[in-house]
């Protein structure tokens, strides 16, 4: 049974009403519809925890797709599932294609700088500081962009560039 004839809340299954309602009007191709059902039950699965339904669907959704964008959003939420699932380098690796795709996609230049620092911290932990810093500055360097493009957002990340200098700025927005 479809995702989609699953949902057994009212607010999931309003929101499958009425993405199917627009999945029937939108002036698209027949492919392209169906790489967004395979990306809206993507998340749904992926909302509810279910990270190898969700990365099924996302392929999927991946051979089905060809505008850019689109296909950004869908490597993006791939990084996201294997960050949740600790596997960073993989994430790093949908993150890179997700950006090369979209340049302007904040939330992966975010989540890159934020398993940079991750990793800054584990070096330093294991007493590499000279490691820690350049992953440190490898984070610096992401989201800087990041907030670049989205002055707004990313507030803990502004406080930290600061606080470590590694802003010239003192007001990003």
């Amino acid at each position: 049974m479809p995702r989609t004839q699953r949902n057994d809340n009212f607010i999931d299954k309003s929101f499958t009403v009425m993405a199917d309602m627009i999945l029937k009007l939108m002036p698209a191709n027949k492919k392209a519809k169906e790489a967004f059902v395979y990306y809206r039950d993507g998340m749904s699965a992926q909302a509810d925890g279910e990270y190898a339904e969700a990365l099924d669907n996302y392929f999927e959704a991946l051979t089905l797709e060809e505008d850019s964008n689109d296909r950004s959003y869908i490597l993006y939420n791939i990084g996201l599932i294997y960050t949740s699932n600790g596997e960073h380098e993989k994430a790093l690796e949908y993150y890179y294609q997700a950006i090369d795709l979209n340049p302007r996609l904040p939330q992966a230049l975010n989540n890159i700088a934020v398993i940079f620092h991750y990793q800054g911290d584990k070096a330093k932990e294991a007493g590499e500081s000279e490691a820690a810093e350049a992953l440190y500055d490898k984070a610096a360097e992401y989201w800087k962009e990041a907030i670049r493009l989205a002055p707004n957002n990313y507030i803990e990340a502004q406080n930290w560039l600061k606080t470590t200098g590694r802003s010239q700025v003192d007001v990003f927005f």
